[in-house]
């Protein structure tokens, strides 16, 4: 295997060296590519200096030397790597020796263009596991219950399956063939400054035969600490309900591109109109909701119903 790490890096100071090293650890790693978005920082310097400490660490910048988010960033990654197989990771986190134990195997079969794994959870500060555990629920290990495969993945992501498909996986813990990639033309969308990981691995598990690898425990670990995007928002908040709507309508739009099963479809819209109707203020939000739920009753029954007692 020759895989290419990319990493992108804001703000990162404390922690990139301990991720760079921890994917250094790997003959099948041909190069680690970090591309720096504008940290305010001393990110950059470090990873210059990384550069120079391992010809596999290869530092890029977006040509405006600008910021530009990890969607962005994760992008021209994709463009500057070489490697038969692609793998990401945050630069808070690192992996652990096991990371691509599943893959040796799993990717002798040509059908096979992902494989996935389970991470766990290291928390850095006592504020960032406050914060975590009160907006995600979700101690240690994220996961999925049981070794999907093909089209059920993507169904298991939204919660379309019959068995309980368990929590989620990440970036961290994914490897796909670059060829499969370019193949489906598959990009981060550079929009969405949050959930544009989630809305990558959705669309990939769509595009893509994805495969579960190790489940049972981690292949990496990812850092909670204060700064971390995605804690800082309180769940059901009206920024949160607006990350999601971003998250959901991508997703809405994407898929009037593609030929989903109806049900798919169907979810999909459910979600998007759900937090769009959250968005709204006052009575207007009372009506919207009433007539919402006269065309599609589900909509009282999606688990973000109760979003809308929320800041009327």
């Amino acid at each position: 295997m020759k895989i290419s790490v990319i990493i992108p890096v804001y703000n990162a100071e404390k922690y990139i060296t301990k991720a760079v090293e921890s994917v250094l650890q790997f003959d099948e790693v041909i190069e680690v590519i970090l591309v720096e978005d504008q940290s305010p920082d001393d990110s950059l310097r470090i990873c210059q200096q990384l550069t120079l400490k391992e010809k596999r660490v290869k530092l890029f910048q977006h040509p405006d030397k600008g910021n530009h988010g990890a969607g962005a960033s994760r992008n021209l990654g994709l463009e500057k790597a070489s490697g038969e197989f692609i793998a990401f990771l945050d630069a808070d986190d690192y992996y652990l020796p096991n990371r691509f134990e599943a893959e040796k195997k799993l990717f002798n079969n040509p059908k096979v263009d992902g494989v996935f794994n389970a991470i766990g959870t290291e928390y850095l500060t006592e504020k960032g596991k406050e914060e975590f555990l009160s907006n995600i629920n979700d101690e240690y290990l994220l996961t999925v219950n049981y070794p999907a495969e093909g089209p059920e993945v993507f169904r298991g992501l939204l919660g379309l399956t019959s068995k309980r498909f368990g929590s989620f996986f990440t970036l961290d813990a994914l490897t796909i063939k670059k060829s499969a990639l370019d193949a489906c033309k598959l990009k981060f969308n550079p929009q969405l400054r949050l959930h544009q990981d989630s809305d990558f691995i959705f669309k990939l598990s769509y595009l893509c035969y994805l495969k579960a690898g190790i489940i049972d425990q981690p292949v990496a670990m990812r850092g909670m600490h204060d700064d971390n995007r995605i804690t800082k928002i309180v769940k059901y908040s009206s920024q949160y309900n607006q990350r999601q709507f971003l998250f959901w309508n991508s997703l809405y739009e994407w898929s009037g591109k593609v030929k989903l099963d109806s049900d798919a479809a169907q979810h999909i819209a459910l979600q998007k109109k759900a937090f769009e109707l959250s968005l709204k203020k006052g009575f207007s939000k009372t009506v919207s909701l009433l007539a919402a739920a006269v065309r599609n009753p589900n909509i009282l029954r999606t688990k973000y119903r109760f979003t809308y007692s929320h800041e009327a």
